[in-house]
């Protein structure tokens, strides 16, 4: 699928490097259930992301360079066609409106091709760029919900508990954003 200056296509094996390229840094998943990814669990990563056609490459159209990735999973009961939108982007990345033109693509072909109905997301309230781009989306904040995931513990082993933010459009409101 192409955007304007984006391809977004399904992973290989072959993206190893590049997705160790910026799941390696700190800041690009601080907000991810998993930590920074070393060289080896990148390729296995890779290697698993090429047979599950929930993950998306975001690439740039002129040198199919790997700039970060969209999870869009349809959830169950299926005939609900409720489908859950993530998204990681290299940090170099940021701020150039690739995730925004990538996401819109990917929620654009889904809701004029008839196969979603609702697409969902969640993210950390401490995340204001994910918050602040699903709202230039055109999702809106549904809820807040309260100590709703854990992805690490204290040195005790307790869970850290972190709220999220849950974003939703229904393909009735859906308009492919101007900006």
């Amino acid at each position: 699928m192409r955007t304007e200056r984006l391809l977004l296509r399904r992973f290989t094996p072959q993206d190893g490097d590049a997705l160790h390229g910026y799941l390696a840094r700190p800041e690009a998943v601080r907000f991810e259930p998993y930590g920074v990814q070393d060289r080896a669990q990148c390729h296995r990563l890779a290697a698993a992301r090429a047979e599950d056609p929930a993950f998306w490459a975001i690439c740039r159209q002129d040198d199919d360079r790997l700039l970060g990735n969209l999870y869009f999973r349809q959830e169950d009961p299926h005939e609900w066609a409720t489908y859950s939108l993530g998204y990681v982007l290299d940090p170099a990345q940021w701020h150039q409106g690739y995730a925004t033109e990538a996401a819109t693509g990917l929620l654009d072909r889904a809701f004029r091709h008839g196969a979603a109905r609702r697409v969902t997301a969640r993210c950390n309230p401490l995340n204001t760029a994910s918050w602040r781009l699903l709202e230039r989306l055109g999702l809106r904040r549904e809820g807040h919900l309260r100590q709703v995931a854990s992805f690490s513990t204290h040195p005790d082993g307790r869970p850290r508990w972190h709220d999220a933010y849950l974003y939703a459009v229904l393909d009735e409101e859906w308009s492919t954003p101007t900006t």
